[in-house]
């Protein structure tokens, strides 16, 4: 089992701000808007550098999704931040309209996402983000795993052309991606190869995985880890090359149940290798107050709700 060493833990909002600051070094298209929210989305040291390139909004996130949408036509490369609830539920029909009818070059940055949002509770820690995104025509959704993949994912999304939806979260979480390794939007990465079943994550719960995995590796089970760090468009072709060599999937997601990377998951194995799956999110419920850490256990998104996921799945594949 190829060993993955968390090097120090940070937020992924912070991977964002540094890639951000990368992307407007490198660009100078890029302008960075917010709805009131610079400090909590990273945008600081943007804002510091080139001042004359960041947008103050307040709160009006509808307006800032409109204005977004006339630079981007007037060939800027805006990014939009907020929390993922307020950029997403409260401004969907500016993104329909505004970004996705016309496939519009703006970069939705959406911070502290799901439930590890923590104890701000449920009207804050949106679990339907990814589903209102995927189910946009033409909208790309990037949920990186950590500090280093989020800075790349920004730098990446900044050379896309078209719309993005970009998830990462508030809390410190382990980092162990290269630093180094260019974002590729549309690749699954393979963390961990195993020939007994294939688990599928995003975002937070993929270093989870890989913990369960490693687990599990004592147990006798080997466990193939793909990061699938692009939920829209998913790489199908690397999800039905891994299910064809260990015959079942677990899907791993810090969102509900409904629409998010589960789902399509599902949908690609339904279409090209019907093998039996099983599903680690959080189910059909709203968020409540409490540490990053108690939520993802009481929620069953940590590695011990995995590794139980993954037994099931083989024990069902007998």
């Amino acid at each position: 089992m190829k060993k993955y060493t968390d090097t120090g833990k940070k937020d992924t909002r912070s991977g964002f701000g540094e890639g951000l600051l990368l992307a407007g070094r490198a660009d100078e298209r890029v302008v960075a808007m917010t709805a009131d929210l610079k400090g909590s989305l990273k945008m600081g040291a943007f804002a510091k550098e080139f001042p004359e390139r960041f947008i103050q909004c307040g709160i009006a996130e509808a307006n800032m999704i409109g204005a977004a949408a006339g630079l981007a036509i007037a060939g800027k490369v805006p990014f939009v931040g907020s929390f993922a609830e307020f950029v997403t539920g409260r401004v969907y029909d500016q993104i329909r309209q505004e970004l996705a009818y016309g496939h519009t070059n703006v970069k939705i940055a959406s911070s502290h996402a799901g439930i590890t949002l923590g104890e701000d509770g449920a009207t804050h820690q949106t679990m339907e983000d990814i589903a209102l995104m995927r189910a946009m025509p033409g909208m790309t959704v990037i949920v990186p795993c950590d500090y280093n993949q989020t800075k790349n994912a920004t730098i990446a999304a900044a050379g896309y052309e078209g719309p993005v939806y970009l998830r990462f979260g508030r809390p410190s979480v382990p980092n162990f991606t290269p630093a180094d390794e260019p974002f590729e939007i549309g690749k699954v990465y393979t963390l961990n190869p195993g020939t007994d079943v294939t688990v599928v994550a995003c975002g937070h719960t993929v270093w989870e995985a890989l913990l369960a995995a490693e687990a599990l590796e004592a147990e006798g089970i080997s466990v193939e880890v793909l990061n699938a760090a692009t939920v829209k468009p998913l790489d199908s072709a690397a999800i039905l090359e891994s299910a064809g060599r260990t015959g079942c999937v677990v899907a791993v997601e810090e969102h509900n149940m409904a629409g998010g990377l589960g789902e399509a998951v599902a949908a690609v194995l339904a279409a090209g290798n019907p093998v039996p799956v099983e599903f680690v999110n959080g189910l059909d419920r709203f968020g409540q107050s409490g540490s990053p850490s108690e939520l993802m256990k009481a929620y069953g998104l940590d590695s011990g709700h995995i590794a139980e996921a993954v037994r099931k799945v083989i024990a069902r594949k007998k």
